[in-house]
């Protein structure tokens, strides 16, 4: 998706509050080890994953996004009663009708708004911010409420030790309002996608195929590692790059790089090749895993909490993931 050039992009959105969720059950790598055969000194050079959140029982995605907002509102003091539109990222909703937005519509008591979910998988959150600053700057809204969320461990398959060791639960809320404009709130964004290669990451549903190649149909994540790698590397290093070129910027100039959790691995090849400082770039997967689109508010939020993000500083957000597709955001923050 070819977006604006820089003499012509504009935003009047901006990030004004931010909140997240984890469940209160861990799970170690060494947990894992007594379920398959792993252990902690295979999982950690290859991921940099340590340990991830598990959702209970009957805790779903809009748990966790209820409570991730209602601690962005505890934090930050904002009222979400006026807002006019919800947006969830989501791969695990509770139901494919109603939808997590309208769950958390309902908790909130939201008396007018839109309200809808994005399918987008790992690049959910970043696609979401994008649709939320279109509402904002066409002047629909005012304030768009934008979570990413998962219990990605209810759709793991935990016989499978390539992919069970990867993915954990929690959520994380943005609140996004219109002010005046001036160089704050979103400064680029990039989109790609190449659906040719959609079997290679997937969760079954009605059809047994996808893009006419058969599939397992039993509700469990199925990942082609080596090839989402291969394609991560490649492809999603040259969206970084395209997107920070159409808009004149340097890696240098990126105070945060804020990539999608996918494993350690993928982000230090990611670094390397776009020339990124890898001490620069937050990552949530250590504590939490792959968690999908709830990895990038989880990042952010941990060190918004520990105070590196200061007003001023330019973010960049990059999911990539199920689709195959990509989605970058670049943020002046102001919070």
């Amino acid at each position: 998706m070819n977006f604006p050039n820089p003499d012509s992009i504009h935003s009047n959105a901006a990030i004004t509050a931010i909140g997240s969720y984890v469940p209160e059950r861990i799970m170690t790598n060494a947990d894992l080890e007594k379920l398959v055969d792993t252990n902690d000194e295979w999982i950690v050079p290859r991921t940099g994953i340590r340990e991830r959140r598990i959702a209970a029982e009957h805790e779903y995605t809009s748990d966790l996004c209820i409570a991730a907002v209602q601690d962005m509102i505890e934090r930050y003091g904002v009222n979400v009663e006026d807002v006019d539109y919800i947006i969830v990222a989501t791969t695990t909703p509770d139901a494919v009708v109603p939808g997590v937005a309208s769950l958390v519509q309902a908790r909130f008591g939201i008396a007018r708004c839109g309200a809808v979910d994005v399918q987008a998988a790992c690049a959910g959150f970043a696609s979401s911010i994008q649709l939320a600053n279109g509402l904002i700057l066409s002047g629909m809204c005012r304030k768009v409420l934008v979570i990413g969320g998962e219990t990605l461990s209810k759709v793991t398959d935990y016989t499978d030790r390539t992919t069970c060791i990867l993915f954990g639960d929690g959520a994380g809320a943005f609140l996004m309002e219109k002010v005046a404009e001036g160089g704050q709130g979103i400064t680029a964004m990039h989109s790609s996608t190449d659906g040719s290669l959609g079997h290679h990451v997937y969760l079954s549903g009605l059809s047994p195929l996808i893009g006419g190649q058969p599939i397992q149909q039993h509700a469990r994540l199925v990942q082609n590692g080596r090839e989402v790698y291969k394609w991560a590397v490649t492809q999603v290093s040259e969206g970084i790059t395209e997107m920070l070129t159409r808009y004149g910027l340097q890696p240098d100039d990126i105070d945060w790089f804020v990539p999608h959790s996918a494993n350690m691995r993928i982000v230090k090849a990611i670094c390397e090749r776009t020339g990124i400082a890898s001490e620069r770039t937050l990552t949530s997967m250590g504590d939490y895993g792959n968690t999908s689109a709830a990895s990038i508010p989880l990042a952010l939020d941990s060190a918004v909490r520990e105070g590196l993000v200061k007003p001023g500083h330019l973010v960049l957000l990059y999911g990539f993931g199920g689709g195959l597709t990509q989605a970058g955001v670049m943020i002046r923050w102001s919070l």
